[in-house]
């Protein structure tokens, strides 16, 4: 199996867990004398494998992704890498659009409202950790399916 594919069985496994505990608790009680809809026991059966799927799937993905080195860097420090400039980018283009919203005075005796960054630069900044990502996020995917992993 590639390292893609069990990356995509985890996320499908993810949203069955989600699934599950919606149900759950949807069928955790129910008025006397009727039957819940679903056996919550069988649901738990459920919950419990799915959960130990992920527990599988997880410890390998970790431990290929640590092992797994491309350009001289691990899968897991180029997802570190990528993880951290999706919040910078966020974090400046956070500060990007506080910084250029306007500000309306109704007259000359109202305290001017300045900016304290250069937008036009941080803009720049953001555009080239954009490209940074996407190439970085392009190095994963390839790696992803083109690494074998055991399960």
């Amino acid at each position: 199996m590639k390292l893609a594919e069990a990356l995509q069985e985890r996320a499908d496994v993810k949203r069955l867990i989600a699934r599950l505990n919606t149900r759950l608790a949807a069928n955790a009680v129910a008025q006397e004398g009727e039957a819940p809809a679903e056996d919550p026991s069988e649901l738990l059966k459920q919950l419990d494998g799915c959960l130990a799927r992920m527990e599988t799937l997880m410890a390998k993905i970790n431990l290929v992704n640590s092992a797994t080195v491309v350009g001289g860097r691990t899968l897991t420090e180029m997802i570190a890498r990528r993880d951290c400039l999706r919040e910078r980018i966020s974090a400046y283009q956070k500060l990007i659009d506080a910084a250029s919203q306007s500000v309306q005075r109704m007259g000359r005796a109202e305290i001017r409202i300045v900016r304290t960054v250069d937008v036009r630069a941080l803009q720049k900044q953001v555009d080239a950790l954009c490209a940074e990502q996407r190439r970085l996020d392009n190095e994963i995917q390839q790696a992803n399916w083109a690494t074998v992993i055991d399960l």
